[in-house]
């Protein structure tokens, strides 16, 4: 890891175009006495896909994880530094951390659908945070996200199925689905379709571009070909700081940092 005595260059990070939906200023994060980020200022745009890319442990995962308070279930994790949705200070005392997760959704490396029916999973979110006024208002939600995640059609007649039965890229759009359900503002994706066949992967991409009309994605990604297609913004990480960031095309063909052109082109990583 990167110690706080090395002089290291100041990120390259070009101006967002159009407006900010996140916020990160000075952002640390400590696992115990480890340091895994130091001081990253990143913003992520409304209604765009923003793709983190970096060598493995260089602090992507962990960045993203900041955004939802995920780090929080880790008991030796510390965060300090600043990070604001919509101007509002994420880690203020007065922040309902539930709340924050329904509006910050995240989809994970591994599809991992509860133990419940395909129509259970879905409507999990709603039922607990109340969002369903009647059993018909929350069969039309249920129907509207597995529509939005391009599942419907593949298990419209199969809802009281364990969502387990599904096939893997089949099991990630319905994760995918619940965490729409509850109509968040933000989808955070780490590593979506690592553990995805080509096919499937294609499925998910096509999605992510469709969902970026109404959501702010950010996704962790190590396949540059895939932050490629599906990214408008891409930020580089190594060691635990944030080395550049800027416009998808500009990062792979004319980044402004040496370390940023020496892994889009496979010198290490």
């Amino acid at each position: 890891m990167v110690t706080t005595d090395q002089a290291q260059p100041k990120p390259v990070v070009m101006p967002l175009d159009g407006p900010v939906k996140i916020a990160a200023r000075g952002v640390n994060l400590w696992y115990g006495a480890k340091q895994a980020l130091f001081d990253v200022d990143l913003d992520v745009g409304a209604n765009q896909v923003t793709a983190l890319i970096g060598p493995s442990g260089c602090g992507k995962s962990t960045f993203l994880r900041c955004i939802n308070r995920m780090n929080d279930t880790i008991p030796t994790a510390r965060v300090v530094g600043d990070i604001r949705l919509d101007g509002e200070d994420i880690y203020s005392p007065a922040v309902d951390v539930v709340h924050l997760r329904a509006r910050v959704g995240m989809v994970f490396q591994k599809p991992n659908p509860f133990p419940k029916s395909i129509y259970d999973n879905v409507a999990y979110g709603p039922r607990i945070h109340g969002l369903a006024e009647s059993k018909s208002h929350l069969d039309d939600i249920v129907r509207f996200s597995l529509e939005r995640a391009g599942l419907w059609k593949e298990v419209a007649d199969r809802l009281p199925q364990p969502g387990t039965g599904l096939s893997g890229g089949q099991q990630q759009r319905l994760c995918i689905a619940r965490a729409i359900a509850v109509s968040p503002e933000v989808i955070l994706m780490d590593e979506p379709c690592s553990a995805l066949d080509p096919i499937a992967t294609a499925r998910i991409e096509e999605l992510i571009d469709d969902l970026r009309d109404n959501f702010t994605i950010a996704i962790v990604t190590h396949s540059m070909q895939q932050a490629a297609r599906v990214s408008q913004r891409t930020a580089f990480f190594h060691l635990g700081i944030l080395v550049e960031a800027g416009p998808t095309e500009q990062i792979f063909t004319s980044p402004l940092d040496q370390r940023t052109q020496d892994y889009v082109t496979g010198r290490f990583g």
